[in-house]
């Protein structure tokens, strides 16, 4: 079914482009997020020293969640996901499904303001209220999300030269402070604790990427370059995850990198070139902000556009401002503290993000290929 047959093309996505290359910038963001400072810890806490080997075996599994995600855009290349559901499940049972999917966009921007507002209040500004902080990172994904995702893709450009930058400066400085007996014995954790701890790399980086088929294809003017966009995006992203969670273990040693909840900030304390080149620790913090930014921007913008279209409403724009002061409002509400954050990821949101990211779409592929076997045998008994 084509959108003359029934489904109205949104007249908000007529004329919004991004090329490739901009896509790929995107993919790398959302791929780091939060990715950079909380991962290491994570990884470490459960395989101690094999964290960095949980990291290269995380994002290669994940490589085969995109590979899901290519699948279905494939079949249906000029819709978004939201579009998607409602061809495949139905005009109630897709919009149902959609307000969940939706929801979890809505829920990860508010978390990735709350932990925004989290790293600030600790390292950088202790005394200023959370909810300034969140506040004014709000205003500034509102402001983006309300010129449109062009404009998102265009300032990604510009802030991936600079997050490099700092990025390759961090790994240049750190070197020198590496210790190659914390990355050993190698393997002592076994295959099986690694395996399992790979489902937290896999959620972050590929499982949560569901959102972007919210702008891929739709959003994008080449298809075939924007799949292998998809692919390289993701990989140098997790590339850079796989470099920081190895330095946190190379130089704070497995036991310090897990009991860090930002273990690449203080990772970034420990530079000391010639006792002159030090305390820069503001550059990783740089870093992090960067690429939280367009993260979040990204769940906002997902959420907001598919709230519109699932209610069908011709703009999405003027969603953004009451949907902004309540994902303020729910940053600094849903978490009381950060151990409950913790235990909320660790359980009721890994599951909220399998659901949605993997279970979701593999579910739409089934119903679909269902549906396609059926309309066959119609066609050839007729």
């Amino acid at each position: 079914m084509n959108f003359k047959e029934g489904m109205p093309r949104y007249e908000m996505l007529q004329n919004v482009k991004i090329n490739s290359y901009q896509f790929l910038v995107l993919v790398m963001f959302f791929s780091m997020g939060t990715s950079i400072l909380i991962v290491p810890s994570v990884l470490a806490e459960g395989v101690k020293q094999d964290a960095w080997i949980a990291a290269i075996l995380g994002i290669i599994i994940g490589v085969i969640v995109i590979w899901l995600f290519c699948l279905i855009i494939q079949w249906f290349p000029n819709l978004t996901f939201v579009e998607i559901c409602e061809k495949i499940l139905g005009k109630w049972i897709g919009k149902a499904v959609s307000l969940l999917f939706v929801s979890m966009a809505f829920i990860y921007a508010a978390s990735l303001l709350y932990y925004s507002g989290t790293f600030l209040n600790i390292h950088l500004m202790p005394n200023t209220p959370m909810i300034a902080l969140n506040l004014l990172l709000a205003l500034a994904i509102v402001m983006g999300v309300r010129l449109g995702i062009e404009t998102i893709a265009r300032s990604a450009e510009i802030l991936i030269f600079f997050f490099f930058i700092f990025f390759l400066l961090l790994v240049l400085f750190i070197l020198p402070e590496m210790k190659l007996e914390n990355i050993q014995p190698i393997f002592e954790a076994g295959p099986i604790p690694i395996i399992q701890s790979t489902k937290s790399v896999i959620e972050v980086t590929s499982v949560n990427a569901v959102v972007l088929l919210m702008i891929f294809p739709a959003c994008i003017n080449n298809l075939k370059q924007a799949k292998k966009s998809f692919y390289i995006g993701y990989l140098i992203g997790g590339l850079v995850i796989i470099i920081l969670t190895f330095l946190c273990i190379a130089v704070l040693g497995f036991y310090s990198t897990a009991a860090e909840y930002h273990p690449s900030y203080e990772l970034a304390k420990r530079i000391n070139i010639g006792n002159f080149i030090q305390r820069i620790e503001a550059s990783m913090a740089g870093l992090w902000i960067i690429a939280l930014y367009i993260k979040a921007t990204l769940y906002f913008y997902v959420s907001v556009l598919g709230l519109a279209q699932i209610f069908n409403r011709k703009d999405y724009k003027p969603l953004t401002i009451p949907l902004g002061v309540i994902v303020v409002v729910l940053s600094v509400v849903m978490y009381p503290s950060v151990v409950y954050q913790e235990h909320w990821n660790a359980t009721i949101g890994i599951y909220y993000s399998y659901s949605i990211g993997l279970l979701l779409p593999l579910l739409l592929l089934i119903v679909n290929a269902i549906r396609k076997t059926h309309l066959k045998k119609e066609k050839s008994t007729s």
